[in-house]
């Protein structure tokens, strides 16, 4: 099966999303999807994730815990990987050219978080993307819980914050906050200049993302663990689906 066959049994047409989001990606580099989640879905999420995070025992006390490859770990991730309006975002990004990176979480506790602005990949040919990334808002995104911040237009630059900043942690002028209600999602281009905000409410900020890149590229050899698939999540998966991880 090839990666168009897939994409088409998986529900993407050339309108799966509109014109206008189309040149928000181009423009922007980012596009907000809404209402993607239900309200069960993404309780199924959170609940799965705090198991994980509980059982895996990765970071710190208090700190940013991180959960890599959750394709592996639970079918209530599955969405993430075939959600037509995602794979259409995707698709028009990377060009019909593209694989799954894997299913990860970085959920913000209280205090934590404003990272750095920076790009997910250095050194590619200005409108040449080798990445491409998706946030799952699963509770609120607003100022007080350390959303995301984007720099709109900046993967048409050329150029990272760490070569333009003196320092990538301070506000840049024309960033602006990525808010939104849980279960929308954002598709954003990874070469546009992004980073999260500092949680100051009282309660966490979960979210995740799946992330993609091209089937074959500067990052082929470093990422064919991340992102693989178990003998149980290739048992459980369509072959469409499956198509997406070659």
């Amino acid at each position: 099966m090839t990666l168009k066959e897939a994409l088409c049994e998986l529900g993407v047409q050339d309108d799966t999303l509109s014109e206008e989001e189309k040149n928000q990606l181009d423009r922007n580099g980012f596009c907000l999807l809404p209402k993607i989640l239900n309200t069960v879905q993404v309780k199924q999420m959170i609940d799965m994730l705090q198991y994980l995070f509980d059982k895996e025992q990765i970071g710190q006390p208090g700190y940013p815990i991180v959960c890599f490859d959750m394709q592996n770990k639970s079918d209530v991730f599955d969405i993430c990987i075939t959600h037509p309006r995602l794979l259409a975002g995707i698709s028009h990004v990377l060009k019909d050219n593209f694989r799954l990176y894997g299913i990860h979480s970085w959920p913000k506790p209280p205090g934590h978080g404003n990272s750095p602005l920076h790009i997910d990949y250095g050194g590619a040919p200005t409108g040449y993307y080798i990445v491409c990334n998706s946030i799952w808002m699963l509770t609120d995104f607003n100022q007080e819980n350390g959303c995301t911040r984007i720099v709109p237009g900046s993967h048409r630059w050329g150029i990272s914050p760490q070569e333009k900043m003196k320092d990538p942690k301070a506000s840049f002028p024309t960033e602006i906050l990525l808010t939104g209600s849980a279960g929308d999602i954002v598709i954003f281009n990874s070469h546009v200049w992004h980073g999260s905000t500092l949680n100051q409410s009282s309660t966490p900020r979960w979210s995740l993302n799946s992330y993609w890149r091209l089937r074959e590229g500067p990052l082929e050899k470093k990422s064919r663990v991340r992102g693989s698939l178990s003998i149980e999540a290739r048992a459980r998966l369509r072959p469409p689906a499956l198509c997406l991880f070659q």
